[in-house]
């Protein structure tokens, strides 16, 4: 059984230098960001950290060297997301949101839209070169988007409709999008390119009727209007633009009648890198905890640390950590393993660190006292980070856990797949679990 948690040399070279991002170019910037209450001059001020990270290769680390990335594998992905999210895990949103934009073209798009947009991201002509990622829809009756795969056809599930006028070659995409990152782009009318979930068949359900559209800046037809004010990850900009008889060429619609598929490999391969975002959350603030343990006394003779209680804390905190880190880990393997199908270990990582590190902040909490809502220290800002992770890319009350329930529910399902490392394909017959509203037990 081969597992063996040592970094190769690379990787630990890819975590000396994020770490180094981080601490020294990333850190500065975010504590001056974070008191701009402004949300879209806040994500501004975290340009410049941007551009650095793109020249570094971080921002599109994830695409394969042969249309100008880095080729990261997974785990090596999760190993710089962890340390960048230590810092601030909104701007680690920032990069990661590039992939959930990107990678959907690089899976189903065709070799000529790899081409174009791919190596377009990559090519250093512009190291603000921003994606935008759009799936999410305004809340309403019926609005909102976590049962995108909802059987009935539209106005149920997504909304935004991109309809084929194939007399000038082109889709016309009318509609609403609302919480997508880096969308707005860095002066609010809009990223260098939107990759944007849309109907195209609106007699048809989830399963059958969306597609992909590449919406490029410039585009007549989108506003954007002033980025949401958030809880936590303040940094990440998230939008609400609307979409008025934009028209963008046929060839830049592609996964026609596959784009829940789209929606559910995007965010399966995401999870994991979720998941090591939460770790760097909570590793910072154990982290900061611990030292504040080994040197507050208070008013005792000693520190807390010698006290059984806030020690057996400590401990618990710290497991959690590991544990969480080893299944995102393992949730980016399976993914390297096996081509991005590893659905349900994706959201399991996803759902259990999300949710087991914002309680270990929380701890963290507990251990310092009242003094750790002084906003002089660090622990009400992790706590406001921390409060995301369940509910962001695709909540874990919503899409993370119905994706899991529709592939244990399968007739074919093996409980040892994943303890085995044996493949494991998604199929169309795994969603709609939950979508539809019972009616209870008659």
């Amino acid at each position: 059984m081969p597992i063996d948690f040592t970094l190769t040399p690379e990787q630990e070279q890819i975590q000396k230098t994020t770490r180094d991002f981080a601490r020294n170019t990333l850190k500065p910037i975010v504590e001056e960001a974070w008191q701009e209450p402004d949300p879209q001059k806040a994500f501004v001020m975290t340009k410049p950290a941007y551009e650095e990270a793109y020249k570094a290769g971080f921002a599109m680390c994830f695409l394969p060297e042969e249309y100008g990335g880095s080729g990261l594998s997974n785990v090596d992905y999760l190993i710089a997301a962890e340390e960048i999210s230590t810092v601030d895990p909104g701007f680690a949103t920032t990069l990661l949101v590039n992939g959930l934009a990107l990678l959907p073209i690089l899976w189903f798009g065709t070799e000529e839209q790899k081409e174009k947009w791919l190596k377009m991201a990559t090519s250093g002509e512009k190291s603000s070169w921003l994606a935008g990622w759009a799936v999410s829809e305004p809340p309403g009756a019926p609005g909102g988007t976590a049962n995108f795969d909802h059987p009935g056809k539209h106005p149920v599930g997504i909304q935004t409709v991109a309809e084929h006028d194939p007399a000038n070659g082109e889709y016309v995409i009318n509609g609403e999008k609302y919480w997508p990152t880096n969308c707005g782009g860095w002066d609010l009318q809009g990223a260098d390119v939107i990759v944007a979930i849309v109907r195209v068949d609106k007699s048809k359900g989830g399963s059958e009727g969306l597609g992909v559209a590449i919406i490029p800046r410039g585009t007549e037809g989108l506003r954007f209007r002033q980025p949401l004010r958030t809880v936590g990850q303040f940094l990440d900009q998230n939008n609400w633009f609307e979409i008025h008889n934009a028209r963008i060429p046929e060839e830049n619609v592609f996964a026609v009648g596959d784009g829940d598929l789209v929606i559910q490999k995007a965010f399966t391969w995401s999870g994991p890198a979720a998941g090591a975002s939460a770790v760097g959350n909570a590793r910072a603030a154990y982290e900061w905890a611990l030292d504040w343990c080994k040197t507050y006394t208070a008013g005792s003779d000693k520190p807390i640390i010698n006290y059984q209680n806030v020690g057996y804390l400590l401990t618990d905190i710290a497991t959690k950590i590991e544990a969480a880190r080893y299944l995102s880990w393992k949730g980016a393997h399976y993914l390297d393993t096996h081509e991005g199908e590893g659905h349900a270990l994706g959201a399991m990582a996803k759902i259990y660190a999300g949710e087991v590190l914002k309680e270990a902040v929380w701890q963290c909490m507990q251990v310092v006292g009242i003094n750790s809502v002084d906003l002089a220290n660090p622990l009400e800002k992790h706590m406001r980070e921390s409060l995301i992770f369940p509910l962001y890319d695709t909540g874990n009350m919503g899409m993370q856990r119905r994706k899991v329930w529709g592939v244990i529910a399968d007739e074919n399902y093996d409980s040892t797949t994943f303890m085995n490392n044996k493949p494991l394909r998604y199929k169309k017959s795994m969603e709609g679990y939950g979508a539809v509203a019972g009616k209870g037990v008659e």
